[in-house]
């Protein structure tokens, strides 16, 4: 809507200057972008959920319905003119990966090979956990980064290092089906850890310790019936070996 806005207001610029018919001119514009607003956002909306909901992506008749209990009526064609003006105004790069992507992906196989825990339940415990990673994204990641060096005051290289943990979705995506496989059940948590090793490669202790720092944060540390805090790079190891004994 921005780039639309901007696209707009440029061709406005360009052409021969009167005042009397530019203050009209920009009135008539002003007017198009507030007819054209919620249209483009539920294009917006439509279009996101084809590449990620799959079997519930919101079909025409549910946004011709949702729009004209807003007042707004439009036609099909329209709806596909405003998701075209939407893609040609991103230059159709919307497929960008995401970690739910990574997410979904690797529930789906979870749940061919068997996996104790329902995909679904896990699924929804999931999408809160990704919630609170961004909401908690950088004292997770220094606590990974921490546990990781076994040291609690890392250098600046090493913390420079480590950027390229922060940009990887598949450990965060294994982190955070741990960590809800644990919720969820946690006497399942090491078959669902062992199919993850065996579908990713990603080492056990990087799935342990991802999991405990995402679980610590959702719980807290002020927990009431936690007598001390326990060393995060410890308590991952306990989770590992864990793990390692029931796979």
């Amino acid at each position: 809507m921005v780039k639309q806005a901007e696209n707009i207001c440029r061709q406005a610029t360009i052409q021969p200057r009167d005042n009397k018919r530019e203050s009209q001119n920009w009135r008539a514009l002003k007017q198009q972008l507030v007819n054209k607003f919620t249209l483009r956002l539920v294009s917006c909306v439509q279009l996101a959920s084809k590449l990620s909901f799959r079997n519930k992506i919101i079909s025409n008749i549910t946004v011709l319905n949702f729009l004209q209990a807003l007042g707004y009526l439009h036609t099909k064609e329209e709806l596909l003119e405003s998701e075209l003006d939407v893609l040609k105004s991103l230059n159709f790069q919307i497929n960008l990966p995401t970690p739910l992507a990574y997410v979904e992906t690797l529930l789906e196989v979870l749940g061919y090979n068997g996996c104790l825990v329902p995909a679904m339940r896990l699924h929804a415990t999931c999408l809160t956990l990704l919630d609170l990673v961004y909401l908690l994204h950088e004292p997770i990641y220094e606590s990974l980064l921490r546990a990781s060096i076994e040291n609690s005051t890392p250098s600046q290289l090493q913390g420079e290092k480590f950027t390229s943990v922060k940009e990887d979705f598949m450990l965060l995506a294994v982190g955070i089906i741990a960590a809800s496989a644990f919720i969820q059940n946690h006497e399942c948590w090491s078959q669902v850890v062992g199919h993850l090793q065996s579908i990713t490669g990603i080492a056990l202790a990087s799935i342990a310790e991802f999991s405990y720092a995402i679980l610590t944060h959702g719980v807290g540390a002020n927990t009431p019936g936690r007598q001390q805090s326990i060393p995060p790079h410890l308590a991952a190891r306990a989770l590992k070996t864990v793990a390692s004994s029931n796979t």
